[in-house]
Parts: C-alpha cells; sequence; structure tokens
C-alpha cells in the first residue's frame, strides 16, 4: 500500500457535483493498494497512520496525533499512485491491484480507522473525483507500507 497524506485545514471531495466526504481539521489520505497486499497491511497501515505525530503542540513541535487534535479523516482511493513513469510518456498502473482487490482493502484501512474512534470521511471507489483542500504547513508525507515495514518520504 501507498499513501500520499497531507494535513489539512478543511478537504472536500465531490462526486457528480455532490459532496460525498467533508472534514475539518485533520489528514487527507489518498490510498493505493497493490499486488500482494493484505487485510492485516490495511489494518497495520491504518493504526500507524493514525498515530503519526504530524500536527504541532504550543511549541510549534510536531507531537501530536490526529486523536490528540479531535481531527479526521479524508481517504480517497488513488490507483495512480502505484503510476509507473520510467518507460515511455504513458504511465503503466500494472502494479496497481485491481479493482475488487483495490476496494476491499480500502473498505478494510476506512473500517480500521473508524475502529480507532477517528471521524472518517471517504471518496467514491472508481468514481471521478473533484477533491478540495487548504492544506496545513504545508505538511505531506508519503508512506509505503510492505507487511510491517514502512517506507515514507516528507514533502513540503
Amino acid at each position: 500500500m501507498k499513501t500520499c497524506i497531507q494535513r489539512v485545514r478543511r478537504a472536500k471531495v465531490t462526486v457528480e457535483g455532490e459532496i460525498c466526504g467533508e472534514i475539518g481539521r485533520g489528514m487527507l489520505v489518498l490510498l493505493g493498494v497493490t499486488n500482494g497486499d493484505t487485510e492485516a497491511d490495511a489494518r497495520f497501515f491504518a493504526e500507524k497512520i493514525a498515530g503519526l505525530r504530524i500536527f504541532e503542540d504550543a511549541a510549534e513541535k510536531m507531537n501530536l496525533s490526529l486523536s490528540d487534535v479531535g481531527g479526521a479523516m479524508l481517504v480517497v482511493s488513488q490507483f495512480t499512485l502505484y503510476g509507473d513513469c520510467r518507460k515511455g510518456r504513458r504511465p503503466s498502473f500494472t502494479d496497481a491491484a485491481p479493482p475488487e482487490t483495490a476496494e476491499k482493502l480500502y473498505d478494510v484501512f476506512v473500517a480500521a480507522i473508524a475502529a480507532l474512534k477517528i471521524p472518517v470521511a471517504t471518496g467514491r471507489f472508481r468514481q471521478q473525483m473533484e477533491i478540495e483542500l487548504v492544506n496545513d504547513g504545508p505538511v505531506t508525507l508519503v508512506l509505503e507500507c510492505r507487511g510491517e515495514s514502512i517506507l515514507y518520504t516528507a514533502l513540503g
């Protein structure tokens, strides 16, 4: 699994002019699923991301988690995180899991966030979506989970 996480002041996702998911302060999580990902991976990754201390405390240090600040999470499926642009000019998406598998693991991820008592909103799987956000910081992290190993990159 791979995510692009943005700390936001607010975010919303719209499908065909209808808002289907909206949050205030929290995280926008774009979630990609790859071949070989499991339900255990989805649950592990959800707990890892929910516990990230990327919100500032009174000393302006990133020491607080989503729960600590009473934040919410907006989770949007994003198979293009597995786009491979190494050859040619058109991305290949062969590393993205088939839609049926990806949707199941996306649902497991969302349920795991909800089980942590974190308010969670979602986009609509396999739909054309418009996402609006106000990035806070900006703070953007790219994390990839392989089993219980986390690879991450901080952007911004």
